[in-house]
């Protein structure tokens, strides 16, 4: 993948202005609506079970986030995934916290078995419980663990049969053919909650125009991580709450120039 595509399918992103249906948390829904407006793409969120089909007919993506579980919203999630399955729409899930509680995770697996999921973006410690492996969790963020992350990605993707996203120091997109490591962003992103939940939206505004998932999730990953290392080039001396904002600009701002100039990856076959 070549950086001059990364940039050309943010522009398509912009020009086509994909519908993203997202069944979210509720810590994160407004921001995850402003992030997706100031990609360019059109945020929605319809969580009605008597709605969640229709409106995953027609978008170009469904999003899938547990971080607030209730049994109305994973049924609606089912609901809206089967539909979505039905025309082909992509699913992308997040897997919020999953290995904190029995909860989490049976809810994510059940989600996994019962949906054609697409593309997979959580933690370290979320894919690898959701993958079966062992892995440290502190509420919803990864603890420590000391095993290679590199590798986890891998076997979560041929277990899961969806392209995995796991995000860190280093971001890690994988088929579990091919391996696509991220190395832009910036540790402010991880003093603003819902960075990562944005993060799958927005990946899931790339896989609306891109039908090579890996790709689109390898762009999506790669833009957001100059976005946030610019933004916080502009407030270094601030703090998180001026990051956020700034961030939200920073992805309305960035083009392919910055793309082209910033973006920091390694890519290659796996055995």
């Amino acid at each position: 993948m070549e950086k001059k595509e990364i940039a050309e399918l943010l522009d398509r992103v912009r020009r086509e202005k994909p519908l993203v249906h997202n069944i979210t948390n509720v810590v994160v829904t407004n921001f995850t609506a402003n992030g997706l407006l100031a990609l360019g793409a059109s945020p929605v969120m319809a969580y009605a079970h008597e709605e969640a089909a229709e409106m995953a007919g027609i978008a170009g993506s469904l999003v899938l986030n547990i971080g607030t579980l209730k049994p109305d919203v994973v049924e609606a999630m089912l609901i809206a995934g089967k539909a979505a399955n039905e025309v082909g729409v992509p699913v992308i899930l997040d897997p919020v916290g999953a290995g904190a509680t029995a909860y989490r995770t049976e809810t994510a697996r059940k989600l996994l078995e019962e949906l054609e999921i697409a593309i997979v973006r959580g933690n370290a410690a979320e894919i690898a419980n959701i993958a079966g492996e062992k892995w440290d969790i502190r509420g919803v963020d990864a603890g420590e663990s000391g095993g290679d992350v590199s590798e986890l990605a891998i076997s979560a993707a041929k277990k899961l049969k969806s392209i995995v996203v796991l995000t860190g120091k280093e971001d890690i997109i994988t088929d579990g053919r091919s391996i696509f490591i991220n190395h832009t962003g910036h540790r402010l992103l991880t003093k603003v909650t819902g960075t990562g939940c944005l993060l799958t939206s927005l990946i899931g505004a790339f896989a609306a125009v891109e039908k090579n998932h890996l790709h689109a999730a390898a762009a999506a990953v790669s833009f957001y991580g100059v976005a946030a290392e610019i933004a916080a080039e502009k407030c270094s001396e601030q703090g998180p709450g001026s990051f956020q904002i700034e961030l939200l600009n920073q992805l309305y701002l960035v083009g392919a120039e910055d793309l082209i100039s910033k973006c920091s990856f390694f890519q290659k076959e796996v055995d």
